[in-house]
């Protein structure tokens, strides 16, 4: 059997899949259109080409005992291709799940679990019915306005999202989106937001990582944060996360590394979204977890039993660095690297622009509200 692993899609999620896969001996197969990605130029083999390219598809089947994912919109029937040829992991099924805003509520609600009130709209008559009836006749409450517009499909980093302020307005941004389905979704007024990581085994071993506490700016993920320590969303909110994560891996029959986004609302949870994936906000387990989660995702896999998923500090927080930082030439790199709490990540991304991910920073230490704010400042001080 080949001792080869592939991974479809080269950004950054690819790129540590692939330093964790070298690190525990395997070889590495990534297949990204894109000749200049990250991950290409760490892996043994890079296939460039396009994600439904039948040969290349071929090929790198041809090469790997298994294939997984650094995105969770790659086309569902490439992955159906791959897994008739290659073990796929996580599954296609899984996959068209996560990908789908209105499948994965309705999954979500299958569990008993909540998420934002609703309406899908896939026709004109789910448009007249929502712009003209009125919020009343739909699940969508009185006091939702004002409301959030989702592709169904292609959304992340508040991509595929307009703000609606007049239900009258609904037809008109459809238009915007060239009329593809989409979900209209109450905006619920947020306490908090956090997500669980985990990792699940062929066998059903889980591993969850620490609650990762996350702050999000313009609808990208701005900074994370996770402790050993209790916190006051310990009791009410993170266990039942927790349980609520691991349920959704266990009825999925999921295998591989999910993450699961929850917002806190008063006194409910609601699950946001589901990323079949590792997760930005779990970058720190790299810095501060004795497994990392790109090395629970080359276990899930390659078949191995999962690592540990312990933090290793009391504390950690995690800032992006975007492409905006860049405006003003080359950032100061030195005066974080210079700090013995930092660990500075860059992708190797070609080129700065606005709201692109290039890397991130993270700061170790005893106390959370602490180590955010030094990451924060460690950020501002590389610009100035």
């Amino acid at each position: 059997m080949s001792t080869t692993l592939g991974v479809l899609g080269g950004g950054q999620l690819g790129l540590y899949f692939i330093l964790a896969a070298k690190k525990l001996g395997f070889g590495t197969a990534v297949l990204d259109p894109d000749p200049h990605a990250p991950a290409g130029a760490h892996a043994d083999k890079h296939i460039v080409a396009q994600f439904d390219d039948v040969q290349a598809l071929t090929d790198i089947a041809g090469m790997c005992s298994a294939v997984t994912i650094e995105f969770e919109n790659p086309p569902v029937s490439s992955l159906e291709f791959l897994a008739q040829l290659v073990e796929v992991h996580p599954s296609p099924s899984c996959v068209a799940v996560a990908q789908n805003r209105r499948d994965e509520k309705r999954f979500c609600e299958s569990l008993g679990l909540l998420v934002a009130p609703y309406e899908v709209l896939e026709t004109p008559d789910d448009v007249e019915r929502i712009s003209r009836l009125g919020v009343a006749r739909t699940h969508l409450q009185p006091s939702g306005v004002p409301f959030l517009m989702k592709t169904c499909r292609l959304g992340y980093d508040g991509k595929g999202q307009q703000k609606i302020t007049n239900l009258m307005d609904v037809s008109a941004l459809w238009h915007n989106v060239d009329n593809v389905p989409c979900v209209v979704e109450q905006i619920i007024p947020l306490d908090a937001e956090f997500s669980i990581v985990l990792a699940r085994s062929r066998t059903g071993e889980v591993a969850v990582f620490a609650p990762t506490h996350n702050v999000h700016l313009d609808g990208i993920l701005d900074v994370s944060t996770a402790t050993t320590a209790q916190t006051p969303l310990d009791i009410d909110f993170f266990r039942t996360g927790e349980r609520a994560a691991v349920l959704i891996a266990e009825e999925l029959n999921y295998v591989g590394v999910l993450s699961v986004e929850f917002f806190v609302s008063g006194d409910k949870l609601f699950v946001n979204e589901l990323a079949p994936r590792p997760h930005n906000s779990g970058h720190w387990t790299i810095d501060a977890a004795t497994t990392s989660q790109f090395e629970q995702q080359v276990r899930t896999l390659a078949g191995l039993p999962l690592g540990d998923a312990t933090m290793t500090h009391t504390a950690v927080a995690m800032v992006n660095l975007l492409g905006d930082l860049w405006s003003n030439g080359e950032p100061r790199f030195q005066v974080a690297e210079e700090d013995a709490s930092s660990h500075v990540h860059l992708y190797g991304k070609a080129e700065a622009r606005p709201n692109r991910k290039m890397g991130h920073i993270t700061v170790t230490g005893t106390d959370a509200l602490a180590v955010t704010r030094h990451a924060i400042d460690l950020r501002t001080k590389i610009t100035r």
